[in-house]
């Protein structure tokens, strides 16, 4: 029987990078990761506040040259609607950063950090999955499928929506299913994309391409069920044709990489985030669909808030409610943008007159409002940030009149 500080269950992205901070943090880590064969082809895009805590855990080096920079965000309504929104652009050098983030390709960030979990002499990796886990006072006791046993003070649970730790820890979900799917794939193309993002608004949900390093984009196509299987069903180049027609030939000619996928689109929240000696991060505490580039963020800020509860007592045991604290922290966050990516996506589903000309008039006051703009840009890389920085704002454009 093997004793830990602290044990991750779940090789993902948020359990590799959960391990790497709590190692870093000087804490004695077991990972529980099985091995798996399955490639993810979706991509991630890594916000400024995520990007500047992964310099601080000393792993942007490693992750930096398979990304590409967001420096320009731009909303385009797609739709063939009455009341259409203005195009909406954003500029990370209006808010004085190079860019609001930089993105990758899931499976190669994924094999950076296992070179990075491999190399750190705090972690234990065990290719395993976990069968019984018993809860106590004192510590956590984890009995994988391999017949190891370990022991940990605090266990974090990155295992996934199907969370074998959210079921011990007796947490309930709440879930609801869209009717969407995302098809998944990058493709090259013929015209430099710029460092610009481009996400059109359409009658069944976003359709949004993201940069890649050189003249390559990742794209998210949400569509209805059965649209996902006809595009599918598609040679690579008559999907090419179908994504130039949509993109409104803006990067030229697209050829489109082997390996589209399609995921069912549908949202999770669990009633605690952390409950004794457990948390929940990542996917095992919420989910929902790819809008905003919110997911990964969502949960690396789940890990800032935990390195930040356990590592400033690292000279001491951790403590028994630990996970009570990381739940007060975290629900405001959580919930208020798990909610907020529902009602997007549900506005662009509705075809109810009035919530369409809500959704128009909130793109028209972005592009029109400087201030508001500006704060709801410093809101998406990093929570309040935003706020902290309108009172200044707001008296920069009075002093400018």
């Amino acid at each position: 029987m093997a004793r830990f500080e602290t044990a991750v269950v779940g090789g993902g992205l948020a359990g590799f990078i959960a391990a790497l901070a709590m190692g870093r943090a000087g804490r004695s880590v077991a990972l529980i990761a099985p091995e798996t064969e399955k490639t993810d082809r979706r991509t991630t895009a890594l916000m400024d506040q995520s990007v500047r805590f992964m310099e601080r855990l000393g792993l942007w080096d490693r992750v930096s040259p398979d990304a590409a920079a967001l420096s320009t965000m731009q909303i385009i309504d797609g739709t063939a609607r009455l009341i259409r929104a203005p195009v909406a652009r954003f500029r990370s050098s209006d808010i004085g950063v190079a860019a609001f983030g930089y993105n990758f390709v899931n499976s190669s960030l994924l094999g950076a950090l296992l070179d990075a979990v491999v190399a750190e002499p705090n972690i234990t990796l065990f290719p395993s999955t976990v069968e019984n886990v018993a809860l106590s006072p004192d510590g956590v006791t984890l009995s994988l499928s391999d017949g190891v046993t370990v022991e940990a003070d605090f266990v974090i649970g990155a295992d996934g929506r199907k969370s074998r730790m959210r079921e011990a820890a007796g947490v309930g979900i709440r879930t609801w299913a869209y009717p969407q799917t995302a098809v998944v794939l990058n493709f090259a193309h013929t015209l430099p994309h710029n460092n610009t993002s481009t996400e059109f608004h359409t009658e069944t949900g976003p359709f949004t391409q993201v940069p890649l390093p050189g003249n390559r984009s990742s794209l998210v196509w949400v569509v209805r069920p059965e649209e996902a299987e006809r595009l599918l069903a598609l040679s690579p180049e008559d999907l090419g044709e179908r994504i130039e027609t949509r993109m409104q030939s803006m990067l030229g000619k697209v050829t489109v990489e082997d390996g589209a996928q399609a995921w069912p689109l549908s949202s999770l929240v669990a009633d605690r985030f952390g409950k004794g000696r457990v948390a929940l991060i990542g996917e095992a505490a919420h989910a929902f669909p790819p809008i905003g580039a919110q997911g990964l963020n969502l949960s690396l800020r789940d890990i800032i808030t935990l390195t930040e509860i356990l590592g400033t007592v690292r000279e001491r045991p951790v403590p028994a409610d630990a996970g009570d604290r990381f739940d007060r922290r975290r629900r405001m966050d959580v919930l208020s943008r798990t909610y907020s990516v529902d009602l997007l996506n549900r506005s662009l589903l509705s075809e109810f007159l009035p919530v369409q000309m809500v959704r128009a008039a909130g793109l028209h006051l972005i592009s029109g409002l400087a201030p508001l703009r500006n704060m709801l840009m410093r809101e998406g890389v990093e929570p309040g940030r935003g706020l902290r920085a309108l009172p200044q704002m707001l008296k920069d454009a009075v002093s400018r009149r």
